[in-house]
């Protein structure tokens, strides 16, 4: 015979205070727990969604960021002639040789200096990213030392804003645009003529080729012909597949350190719930007792208790997400481990973060209520009546 659901919710009812008290302690770890997950589900989310399943991006075999690629001029015209590359209404071949370069800019909080991203695009470069609409002023024009801003940029960095003039590789350019990504990576750059760029640095590559397939499908052969193409020394990524790889180390990193942090804390709430359940024996043991001598079994005891203890976790854990949830409302920017440059993005809340979270405070009450659950089954009926 199981003791009924409804007399273990009235016990921690009636005890309102330790509950509320011993609840908000799991709450609070849940809600580190959830939000460190929701950082690192973010930044993955933001890098991933920048890039296209059905867009290719071409970098120099061994280089794991456009930072680092080269692609020359030969090299491009000879990835720009695939006869896979998807054409425009008007039978323009969305292609786009673009370089990419890091510089410092001062914040406009703090005046600090960080990394940022300088791309050269075309007009096909803004064709394949459909995502990233300009939503202050225009579109640069090519030729001239105009540039457009992502928003991240325009709102976090000196002279990125509308109209401002931002000064890097020994020039003077002016912001004639703002875009707004999409909450994806290219929110964190900075962008201007390819050509104009590649004259700025002084530079006779091209950091990556950005191109999009006719036929997605295509995409392992489209590799395979790049990659064993003697004149190249290529690699080909699906342009997700290439932004994901971007944020593990990044992703990794937060991920470890605050389950890590998160743990420390869960032994304090643990005891915080071993403590209530213990008093909570304690200040019962007649009624255990009388439970018992009204027929009810040693594992009916320690059901109810340790469910107390499990409702109570869940109780917390509810709480902490419902508090981490609104988190998602705030963006962050940090140094991204891969590229060095600085990137914004929000936290995300998905459904595997709020079912691991209620898990995760599940297995807190677990653990805090079984010694005491135990204790309580454990007694034996004469004792316990004899201690009323």
């Amino acid at each position: 015979m199981a003791i009924p659901v409804s007399y273990i919710a009235r016990n921690l009812f009636a005890r309102r205070l330790t509950t509320a008290l011993t609840a908000g302690g799991m709450a609070l770890v849940v809600y580190v727990f959830a939000t460190v997950l929701m950082l690192a589900a973010g930044l993955e989310k933001t890098l991933v969604s920048t890039g296209r399943d059905d867009n290719v991006i071409v970098i120099r075999r061994g280089a794991q960021t456009e930072v680092q690629s080269g692609v020359d001029r030969q090299q491009a015209a000879v990835i720009e002639s695939l006869p896979e590359i998807a054409v425009d209404a008007g039978d323009v071949r969305l292609v786009s040789k673009e370089p990419v370069v890091l510089i410092n800019l001062p914040k406009r909080a703090t005046g600090k200096p960080a990394n940022v991203v300088i791309r050269g695009v075309t007009e096909a470069g803004l064709a394949l990213r459909s995502q990233v609409k300009i939503v202050e002023g225009r579109m640069f024009r090519p030729g001239t030392a105009e540039v457009i801003a992502g928003r991240a940029i325009a709102d976090n960095f000196r002279g990125a804003g509308l109209g401002e003039t931002v000064r890097f590789a020994s020039r003077d350019w002016t912001v004639v645009g703002v875009f707004d990504g999409g909450r994806t990576g290219f929110d964190s750059e900075i962008w201007g003529d390819a050509e104009q760029m590649l004259q700025a640095f002084r530079r006779n590559a091209f950091s990556a080729v950005i191109f999009r397939l006719a036929d997605p499908s295509r995409f392992d052969a489209v590799k395979a012909t790049l990659e064993d193409d003697p004149r190249l020394t290529v690699e080909a990524k699906r342009e997700t597949k290439f932004y994901a790889d971007q944020s593990q180390a990044l992703a990794n990193f937060i991920s470890y350190l605050g389950t890590g942090i998160s743990i420390i804390f869960s032994i304090g709430a643990i005891i915080g719930a071993m403590i209530t359940m213990y008093a909570s024996v304690a200040s019962r043991t007649s009624e255990i007792g009388t439970l018992r001598a009204l027929g009810f079994s040693r594992a009916a005891i320690l059901a109810a208790f340790l469910g107390e203890s499990l409702l109570l976790g869940l109780c917390g854990g509810i709480i902490g997400v419902a508090a981490a949830s609104v988190m998602q409302a705030f963006s962050i920017s940090t140094t991204n481990f891969q590229t060095f440059a600085e990137i914004a993005f929000s936290f995300a809340l998905t459904p595997k973060i709020v079912v691991v979270s209620l898990v995760f405070s599940l297995v807190m009450g677990f653990v805090g209520g079984f010694l005491p659950a135990a204790r309580a089954a454990r007694l034996k009926i004469v004792d316990a009546l004899r201690a009323a």
